[in-house]
């Protein structure tokens, strides 16, 4: 028989004596420290993209478009902006819809969430276009080309009147 089953024999019919205890050294304090700070960074790192995905929902339902008489203001959230009156070309705004209007379909997102019913963030355009996106109806799309070569597409109830508010300014 193996020893090691023979010793389990000899522990279970009390044959074995009680031996001598032997203890590890402890660890020292740094692996301790390794393991708070390997624990500590995981906690960050999830409460960071549970902030994220917060700000991502939290800009999906409460985004604004406010244009004014100095320019763009879009916000809240982390692609939030201001973009001023004269880096918009006011007279290629115009309100699309990106079911039918292939040239300015989403070909790829280089930052931000693609969720569906959600698009926010950079895309590059059909086109070739790189875009600032907010769109949640595809239907009903602003489309403001700039100087700084990249356009916004923003979806709004009232595409019609914020496409004419922003042409006003030629």
């Amino acid at each position: 028989m193996s020893s090691r089953f023979w010793n389990r024999r000899q522990r279970q019919q009390g044959e074995v004596n009680e031996g001598m205890v032997f203890h590890i050294i402890p660890a020292s304090a740094g692996a301790f420290t390794f393991l708070w700070a390997i624990g500590g960074f995981l906690v960050v790192v999830v409460i960071g993209v549970v902030l994220l995905l917060y700000s991502v929902a939290n800009q999906g339902k409460n985004a604004t478009f406010t244009v004014t008489d100095t320019g763009l203001d879009i916000g809240p959230g982390i692609y939030g902006r201001f973009i001023p009156r004269d880096q918009i070309q006011a007279d290629g705004v115009k309100v699309i819809d990106l079911r039918l209007d292939k040239e300015y379909a989403l070909k790829r997102k280089t930052s931000g969430s693609n969720l569906p019913g959600y698009e926010a963030g950079w895309f590059k355009l059909a086109n070739g276009e790189k875009a600032l996106v907010f769109v949640t109806d595809k239907s009903r799309v602003v489309y403001i080309p700039t100087t700084d070569n990249y356009s916004v597409l923003v979806s709004t109830l009232h595409a019609e009147e914020m496409a004419g508010a922003i042409q006003a300014w030629q």
